[in-house]
């Protein structure tokens, strides 16, 4: 539904106007119920109806007063017919048989609750996100949806579950984007999701990003030694591969400056020797040989 503007009347002025005529016909009503000289009850009647007509109708057009705050906006409508939306602020005036609905159009904040899912590799995880959101067409959100509030709730959780299940929870080898390793990534194809769903409900996402990740309760001390045990396999190749290159530079500089001839056997020893020097996790006693060169 394409929204429109609608034009309105400043509330003030008419209100005082409205109050003006009110004591006029308050007057007016006193007058006719006041005594007679000339004996004309026929002319005192008559002013008596006409006052309590046109305080009946003052009182119908005081219905059109309402008052807006700002980024507030009014849905207008008449018998069930969309008429415009007015967001002018302050007190204003429209014709009373408007029905007028108002709709905030201010930001919002909404956190989902801890949601149990099962990521991409079929582990169960707990997620949670954080969904700044306002309104920027009220009249889609009024009549495109029942309620707009509860519209933006249920499908910011659908599109969290349905972004879950398609990222794993860590980084794999291939570099596939994951829940934890690229935040900006799914912050960014979750606020695209609820764009796709919340458009129709006139609802803008302006911020969709995780507040809460981690492993199910009843696999997390699993999941968590897992992690362990990766990362000490990842720090001891590192250890290993710097070992193994500190060696090769050990034998190329005894070599070429002919400090020592070793034969192969004894090569084979001093390889050991430093790969466990540099690679055990204590440090070492080394036994001094004062006898011989072997």
């Amino acid at each position: 539904m394409k929204e429109q503007p609608v034009r309105s009347l400043p509330g003030l002025p008419f209100l005082l106007v409205l109050l003006v005529l009110l004591a006029g016909a308050v007057w007016l009503f006193a007058t006719g119920l006041g005594p007679d000289p000339d004996g004309a009850g026929v002319a005192s009647a008559a002013r008596v109806v006409v006052a309590i007509v046109l305080a009946a109708a003052l009182l119908f057009c005081l219905i059109g007063l309402y008052t807006l705050q700002p980024n507030q906006a009014a849905v207008i409508s008449l018998f069930g017919k969309y008429v415009g939306t007015d967001k002018q602020s302050g007190l204003r005036w429209n014709n009373p048989f408007y029905a007028k609905k108002k709709v905030s159009l201010r930001v919002r904040n909404f956190e989902s609750g801890r949601l149990k899912v099962n990521e991409l590799d079929g582990s169960p995880i707990e997620i949670a996100a954080v969904i700044v959101w306002q309104v920027s067409v009220a009249s889609e959100a009024v009549y495109n949806v029942d309620d707009y509030e509860s519209f933006v709730h249920i499908q910011s959780e659908a599109a969290l579950r349905a972004m879950a299940t398609s990222h794993p929870y860590d980084q794999h080898e291939d570099g596939q984007v994951s829940l934890r390793s690229h935040p900006a990534e799914i912050s960014e194809q979750l606020k695209h999701h609820l764009d796709e769903r919340l458009t129709q409900a006139g609802v803008d996402v302006i911020e969709a990003r995780i507040s809460h990740l981690a492993y199910a309760p009843e696999i997390a001390q699993a999941m968590l030694q897992r992690q362990q045990a990766n990362a000490v396999i990842a720090a001891r190749t590192r250890i290993v591969a710097g070992a193994v290159g500190m060696v090769e530079m050990a034998l190329a500089e005894l070599e070429k400056s002919g400090t020592v001839q070793l034969d192969e056997e004894r090569r084979a020893a001093m390889v050991s020797n430093l790969l466990v020097v540099l690679c055990g996790d204590r440090a070492t006693q080394p036994i001094v040989n004062a006898g011989s060169l072997y």
